[in-house]
C-alpha cells in the first residue's frame, strides 16, 4: 500500500509518501513561505527523488484541520485536485490526531496544542503507548481551562505543536502533573505521521472521494466573527465536544 500524505495545516508545509508501512520520502519546510508556493513544487521534488509515478499512490491523506484557514484550504484544494485527476480516494486525517501520532509508543499522555490565538488552543489529548486512543477529541479551547482540565488526570503529559512556545510559561506555573515537551524531530506536523496514520484509516475502510472532502475548521474565521459580532468561540458549527472519553489506566 502507498499513501501520500500532505500537511499545511499551519505555518509547516510537509508532503511524504509512505509505502507497505516504510516512509519512502518527506520533504518538510518550516518556514515564511506560503504553501501554495511550497507545497506542488516540494511534492513534483519528492516524487522524483524516490522515482514513483504518482499514479502509483492507493490514496491521498491530508491534514484535515483545525489550523490555518489559508493553509487548510491550500491543502484540501491540493489533495482535492490529485486525487480528482488520479482518481484516487481521500483519507481525511484530524490534524490533532497526526501530530499525536508523531508520539506513537509513549507511555505519557500526548497533548498537541496549536495556537488559535486570544488565549485559545486547538487541542486534543491522546494514548499512543500501542495504539491512537483518544482521550479528548480534538477542539478549540482555552488554555487555562486545558491545564485544569489534565491536572484532574493526574497523569505525565508530553506537549507539542506550535502553541508550546507560546504557553510555556503558563504551563511552566500552573501545570501540577509531570510533564515534557517533545523534541524538534516530534513538535511540529508532519506529512509523514499524516501519511502513516492515514494508511491505517485506509485498511479500516475509512476513505472519501475526493469530491467530498471538506477541512473542519473547528470554528468560524476571525473575520466572519468580528461580521456577525458574536464571541470567540460561539456558533462555531461542526466542533468536536470538548470533554474527555475514559482515561485507561489513570491514576487514581
Amino acid at each position: 500500500m502507498r499513501i501520500l500524505g500532505i500537511e499545511s495545516s499551519s505555518l509547516v508545509a510537509s508532503v511524504a509518501i509512505v509505502t507497505d508501512g516504510v516512509l519512502t520520502g518527506e520533504y518538510t519546510m518550516n518556514h515564511k513561505k506560503t504553501h501554495s508556493q511550497t507545497l506542488l513544487p516540494m511534492l513534483d521534488q519528492l516524487v522524483q527523488m524516490v522515482e514513483i509515478d504518482l499514479d502509483s499512490v492507493d490514496a491521498v491523506a491530508v491534514s484535515g484541520g483545525p489550523g490555518s484557514f489559508t493553509g487548510l484550504r491550500i491543502g484540501s484544494a491540493t489533495a482535492k485536485g490529485l486525487g480528482l485527476a488520479l482518481k484516487k480516494p481521500l483519507i481525511h486525517v484530524p490534524t490533532l490526531d497526526a501530530m499525536a501520532y508523531n508520539l506513537w509508543g509513549s507511555n505519557a499522555l500526548v497533548c498537541p496544542i496549536m495556537d488559535a490565538r486570544r488565549n485559545q488552543v486547538y487541542t486534543g489529548v491522546y494514548q499512543t503507548a500501542d495504539q491512537l486512543k483518544t482521550v479528548k477529541p480534538q477542539c478549540a479551547m482555552d488554555m487555562g481551562d486545558l491545564i485544569e482540565e489534565l491536572n484532574t488526570l493526574n497523569q505525565p503529559v508530553i506537549f507539542l505543536g506550535d502553541g508550546v512556545p507560546v504557553f510555556k510559561d503558563m504551563i511552566e506555573e500552573k501545570l501540577a502533573v509531570p510533564y515534557r515537551f517533545a523534541p524538534p524531530q516530534m513538535n511540529r506536523q508532519r506529512a509523514a505521521s499524516v501519511a502513516a496514520l492515514g494508511a491505517v484509516y485506509m485498511k479500516e475502510g475509512k476513505t472519501e472521494a475526493a469530491e467530498d472532502h471538506a477541512p473542519d475548521y473547528l470554528r468560524k474565521s476571525q473575520a466572519e466573527r468580528e461580521r456577525e459580532g458574536k464571541d470567540l468561540l460561539a456558533g462555531d458549527g461542526g466542533s468536536q465536544p470538548c470533554q474527555f472519553n475514559r482515561l485507561e489506566n489513570a491514576a487514581p
